[in-house]
């Protein structure tokens, strides 16, 4: 395989990898979208099966009042729909999606460029070398 072949063939696979690297992170910023939602929209909810006139709750970081908080002994309905350990699962889950998805977007960025070093360097040489004879 000739260099400018092996060249095409390695841009192509950095580009392969920078794409997953955007695609991981397109994933962790879901993540990071969904976890906002649970903890930054209010919520309604159902005290019986179809109930006709749900609990309205207040969003869980934003409450003035207890009732994301508080719990059922105060007859709040509010706690036990929304809980804290599933935000925090879906931003736990973001994390290493998120650090892979930028290694693999750095390594892919950084092989590309350095490919397209290379090749203006060997470009340069030849210049210089038909430049001295």
């Amino acid at each position: 395989m000739r260099s400018r072949e092996y060249d095409l063939d390695f841009r192509d696979r950095a580009g392969r990898i920078r794409a997953w690297g955007i695609g991981l992170l397109a994933v962790a910023t879901l993540q990071w979208t969904w976890c906002a939602l649970l903890l930054l929209t209010p919520y309604k909810v159902d005290e019986e099966p179809d109930d006709r006139y749900p609990a309205e709750c207040e969003s869980r970081l934003l409450t003035e009042r207890g009732t994301a908080n508080d719990g059922l002994q105060r007859g709040d309905w509010c706690q036990n729909e929304r809980d804290w350990p599933e935000v925090l699962a879906v931003l736990g889950l973001s994390v290493p999606v998120s650090v892979v998805g930028v290694a693999l977007f750095t390594s892919g960025s950084m092989s590309i460029r350095m490919s397209a070093h290379a090749e203006a360097m060997r470009e340069l040489d030849k210049y210089a070398d038909a430049r001295n004879t």
